[in-house]
């Protein structure tokens, strides 16, 4: 087996575990897993690396231990099983990690603690001085408060965020699955799995989409997640969390599950931020020069690139960049608002002042408030 160096060499690690690997078939918390999951952890500590865990599992612990019989789906149900199941989800993870007299904390995140630049920079600092104090991290959403409307989507998203915020090594998706396959192994016993692929792949769309196998399963989040973690250099695993020694297997850089390379340099801080920002406030089209100029140059996007306003927003606003098929490109703060855009879109720069009646910025989007997706 060829060894994956780029793996082995981690030394900051964010691993995300999901409920249905945490809950014992909806009667709790499955003890042992957990027991098996932090013995891997501290593992991994040992071995010099630093690691945040990103946990799901409050729900499922809430609904068995208030006696439900399901999920409930009243959203103040929901949010009243988070907040119990959460301190047994802690509880549960404080007596392993104790054993090994390793302290913990628990980060509750929501989708404005990265949108807002103040919030996300005090986030940032908060995990990086816990891991530099020698503590382990666990995160998970804040689904006590949250609304759908402003939820992270899932929790292959929020630890994506979660490596650009402490710039990760590696991410590491725990999952029921072996990792990608090129075809339903449920229907095909024989699929491939897919042991190594650049998340940038067109590829993976196929195989991650809702006619898939990954679309089902879940997959196609960590596909995603996996793009988004890539924005800080962060490699991106997914691998079984069900059988025995993954993570020692996968952090010793043995061909364990799904590698997806990041093949890419880090990007800055703030367009981590602007790529964590999951809502837009519009959109605009660009022709097919400004696509090109957008993904090839990296340059400014220009009022004379646009021929299409969609939306209601404002200056400041996070906006999306779709080509003509309606596809996101990239995203970023617009300088000016969605009627202002109308009024110039196709106009060359220098025609903003005669148009608009005063001098505003040449661009529409600066290159250093765009990020491409």
């Amino acid at each position: 087996m060829s060894k994956r160096d780029e793996i082995a060499g981690a030394r900051r690690w964010v691993v995300k575990v999901g409920s249905a690997l945490l809950t014992d078939e909806g009667r709790g918390l499955d003890e042992d897993m957990i027991a098996s999951l932090v013995e891997q952890l501290v593992d991994l500590r040992h071995c010099g690396c630093e690691v945040v865990l990103v946990s799901s599992g409050a729900v499922a612990a809430g609904v068995a231990r208030l006696g439900w019989t399901a999920r409930p789906s009243q959203l103040h149900d929901i949010q009243a099983a988070a907040a119990v199941g959460q301190t047994a989800l802690v509880q549960s993870y404080e007596s392993v990690f104790k054993r090994h007299s390793i302290a913990i904390a628990q980060i509750l995140l929501v989708h404005d603690d990265i949108t807002a630049r103040d919030r996300y920079l005090n986030a940032r600092g908060t995990l990086k001085a816990l891991l530099s104090l020698g503590v382990v991290p666990i995160v998970n959403e804040n689904d006590t408060v949250v609304t759908e409307e402003i939820r992270f989507g899932d929790n292959d998203t929020l630890a994506a965020l979660v490596a650009n915020l402490i710039d990760a090594d590696a991410l590491l998706l725990l999952t029921d699955q072996q990792g990608l396959y090129r075809e339903d192994p449920r229907k095909n016993p024989d699929a491939e799995l897919v042991e190594t692929a650049n998340v940038s792949d067109t590829s993976l769309d196929d195989m991650a989409g809702e006619g898939g196998v990954l679309g089902r399963g879940g997959m196609v989040t960590k596909v995603r997640a996996a793009r988004l973690a890539a924005r800080s250099g962060t490699e991106t695993i997914i691998a079984s969390g069900r059988v025995n020694g993954t993570i020692r297997s996968v952090a010793r850089g043995e061909q364990t599950g799904t590698w997806l390379r990041a093949g890419r340099e880090p990007e800055n801080a703030r367009k981590q931020w602007l790529a964590g920002m999951m809502q837009t406030a519009g959109s605009v089209t660009l022709d097919a020069g400004a696509v090109k100029v957008l993904r090839e140059s990296g340059r400014s996007l220009l009022p004379v690139g646009v021929c299409g306003v969609t939306g209601a927003f404002s200056r400041g606003d996070m906006v999306g960049c779709c080509d003509d098929s309606g596809s996101e490109i990239a995203r970023g703060l617009i300088n000016y608002s969605a009627e202002e855009t109308r009024r110039i879109m196709g106009s060359a720069s220098k025609e903003i002042d005669s148009i608009l009646g005063y001098r505003g910025e040449a661009e529409l989007i600066h290159r250093d408030n765009l990020v491409l997706l």
